[in-house]
């Protein structure tokens, strides 16, 4: 099974590694202690939908950084293929790409995170997504073929959401928006069942239940 593809799941530790970046030597487990990370790769620089991605990521840059986010890319090139795309992109466009890009020639990366599909390429990485919370774990995964583009309205509402689960442990329904109602956790016993349908909670049955944050 020499051509299989191990992917890293949800809930598993993120892989740690060594390398270069365009910000410097990384060594991932240190750069994201204690931070939200979104892990994003990209099939190769200077291309158009990866350029649309990347501007779209540096033109939020501030939107992550209020959000505890780091945000980390990824494409199978060198380093000097890189700053020479940053470079490009800055004179052209007058946005310069911040946050660190690796450089993983030798595909070690894209390997451990199964951002390289055969089916797709067997040399360019498709469009993964990984959202990494402040313990390390995976916690949601997203991929994309090589020529289709990410939403970055999706990728936002769901770090929004995850934060959110998190810190008031509740659920979220379909579509959910920050401000929107949250899910609250079916009861587990009569007593609470009850408790619940004297509550002021908007009630479509006793096991689904919504409420204002």
């Amino acid at each position: 099974m020499e051509n299989q593809i191990t992917i890293p799941r949800i809930g598993d530790t993120a892989p740690d590694f060594k390398a270069m970046t365009t910000t410097g030597p990384m060594q991932f487990s240190d750069h994201i202690k204690g931070s939200w990370t979104i892990l994003f790769s990209h099939p190769a620089d200077f291309t158009p939908v990866c350029t649309t991605e990347m501007t779209g990521f540096a033109l939020d840059q501030k939107y992550f950084d209020e959000k505890n986010t780091k945000l980390v890319g990824l494409s199978i090139d060198s380093i000097h293929s890189h700053i020479a795309w940053v470079n490009n992109v800055k004179k052209n466009t007058g946005v310069l790409f911040e946050f660190p890009i690796i450089a993983d020639i030798d595909m070690n990366v894209s390997k451990l995170y199964g951002m390289l599909q055969p089916g797709e390429s067997e040399t360019a990485a498709v469009r993964a997504v990984f959202f990494i919370d402040p313990k390390g774990k995976i916690r949601l995964i997203m991929y994309y073929p090589l020529n289709v583009g990410r939403n970055m309205d999706e990728i936002k509402r769901s770090l929004v959401a995850l934060q959110t689960a998190d810190q008031y442990k509740v659920s979220l329904p379909l579509n959910w928006r920050e401000g929107d109602k949250v899910i609250v956790s079916p009861p587990k016993t009569v007593a609470e069942m009850l408790e619940r349908e004297a509550s002021d909670y908007e009630m479509v049955d006793f096991y689904l239940a919504k409420r204002d944050l």
